[in-house]
């Protein structure tokens, strides 16, 4: 049970920085944007090929966050420029990523062909190299000991991965929070509240979403490229139903830690995405539920906390009156 929730949280601080790509999207610039199911996958099959072909991860896993930046970038200009509908111009971008997806990852081969999956089993990524900085420290003996000595018996073999991702994903946050009290971000912001309001004052709204998408697909597929590393796979289906993980990411954040401030609602997206795999993973553990019943989980905690919150206010409302 401790090393299903210890993988879990893993897992959940590197979906986090996902997260905070779909809230910057559908919270701060009020775009319903779908590019999230490609440019995940955009930014786990570049990293992976560009790994497979001997190029540096900390390298490979960059150039990936900049293909991911670009994609949600051209989803932006064919809502802008092309006046497409946003829902639509996500779908277009998504569906056209899909092929997109398949040609990079066919880069990695020789035939130079499509190809929808890469392996990474002996690949050398970011955390199998900070595992070997890692374990010289001989920091995990520590903790297992004083884990032990509390009981617990079975306990994961590093806490490499956890540490470097809670740094990671914490600079990123703060980095979030800065950005979103700039200038710049306070313009993004009230694009996304009233985009009549900031035009009166000669902002450029058209440039403000498409840096907006492009900020958050690159933050996608930053999370994509670490997730190819963790799992030493990368998969053209890896993206699939990624924006109900981020979305559902957000609201349960959103719900039990509130939204009053910038800070306060970038930390909720984080616990947020950790708190959703630890639900995911103890769901995984009911005995007649398996790997399958992945989406109908997805969708039962989403429904779970959108209608939660609205049962707590109306019974609020209720015991005021009485």
């Amino acid at each position: 049970m401790f090393t299903a929730l210890f993988g879990s949280v893993e897992q959940g601080i590197i979906y986090a920085i996902m997260a905070l790509g779909v809230y910057l999207t559908f919270r701060v610039l009020d775009f319903p944007d779908l590019t999230v199911d490609g440019s995940f996958v955009t930014g786990a099959g570049t990293a992976a090929m560009m790994i497979v072909l001997g190029y540096n991860p900390l390298l490979a896993t960059l150039v990936a966050t900049v293909a991911g930046f670009i994609a949600g970038c051209m989803t932006g200009i064919l809502h802008t420029k092309g006046k497409i509908n946003p829902l639509l111009a996500g779908i277009l971008m998504m569906i056209a990523l899909y092929s997109i997806n398949l040609r990079i990852m066919g880069l990695s081969s020789d035939t130079g062909v499509t190809r929808p999956n890469i392996p990474l089993l002996n690949s050398e990524t970011i955390f199998s190299t900070f595992g070997n900085f890692w374990s010289g420290l001989g920091i995990d003996s520590v903790i297992s000991n004083a884990l032990k000595s509390m009981g617990l018996a079975t306990v994961p073999t590093t806490w490499g991965i956890l540490a470097l991702m809670i740094v990671v994903t914490f600079i990123i946050k703060l980095i979030v929070d800065w950005f979103l009290k700039t200038e710049v971000g306070l313009a993004i912001r009230a694009t996304g509240d009233n985009k009549r309001m900031i035009r009166s004052f000669s902002a450029n709204t058209d440039s403000l979403v498409i840096l907006g998408l492009g900020i958050s697909n690159g933050m996608v597929a930053l999370s994509g490229a670490l997730i190819a590393q963790y799992t030493k796979f990368a998969d053209v289906g890896l993206g699939i139903g990624m924006i109900v993980v981020g979305l559902a990411s957000v609201i349960i954040g959103e719900a039990i830690f509130g939204t009053k401030s910038i800070v306060r609602v970038t930390f909720a997206v984080i616990a947020g995405a950790i708190i959703y795999r630890m639900i995911y993973a103890l769901a995984l553990r009911v005995k007649w539920l398996d790997s399958g019943d992945m989406k109908l989980i997805t969708a039962f905690i989403v429904i779970l906390a959108l209608v939660i919150p609205q049962i707590v206010n109306k019974y609020k409302v209720w015991r005021n009156k009485k």
